[in-house]
């Protein structure tokens, strides 16, 4: 079976795959998110998750018939699409948008076999329940950090978990890849999903 290829310095993404049964080569694509503008929140997570595959295929670190995936996620409140907040400000000011609210988690994946050169994209979507929570526990939950390295100020797998009330759809989308889709996208190249799984 061919390598896995995370192009992502995600260690959610990672855990996240190796709990389902993969063993993933991390190639991390480096890729300025800035440079795509303008397109809706859906569009862009797909855009941004091409760039990344595309930014390590050819990569000496990639092994010659190797699938590569390239993954980004943003949160879409109001029709606008929120990544990582640029520092503690901007993550306290999200959350006083956020809280006691619903957004929609798009993550984008693009999967590329590199032995025949089909690419296969998909964006999944799933919408997040924030509780209404104090500035308290907002400031105290910004102090740690965790919400300033992940798309939308926010986790469900960490300490951001408490403050999200309800999930609709796949929950491991909202981590940062969704299983359900990437098998699809495996399958769509030809590829058996359980025959990544690491023996």
């Amino acid at each position: 079976m061919p390598t896995f290829v995370l192009a992502s310095a995600s260690p959610a993404r990672l855990a996240t795959l190796r709990n389902a049964g993969l063993d993933p080569v991390v190639v991390v694509s480096g890729v300025d998110e800035s440079q795509v503008v303008g397109v809706p929140p859906a569009e862009l997570a797909l855009e941004l998750a091409r760039l990344k595959c595309d930014a390590v295929v050819g990569r000496p670190e990639v092994p010659d018939g190797a699938l590569v995936l390239g993954c980004d996620s943003v949160l879409e409140l109001d029709g606008e699409a929120l990544g990582k907040p640029a520092d503690a400000a901007e993550a306290v000011a999200r959350w006083g948008a956020m809280r006691g609210r619903s957004g929609v988690l798009r993550t984008g994946h693009a999967l590329r076999d590199t032995a025949s050169g089909r690419v296969v994209a998909a964006t999944g979507s799933t919408t997040v329940h924030f509780a209404d929570v104090g500035e308290e526990e907002v400031a105290a939950y910004v102090a740690t950090g965790e919400p300033l390295h992940v798309a939308g100020a926010f986790t469900v797998d960490g300490l951001g978990g408490a403050f999200v009330t309800g999930i609709e759809g796949d929950h491991h989308n909202v981590v940062g890849v969704s299983l359900p889709l990437l098998r699809t996208l495996v399958n769509g190249l030809g590829h058996s999903w359980t025959g990544l799984w690491a023996r």
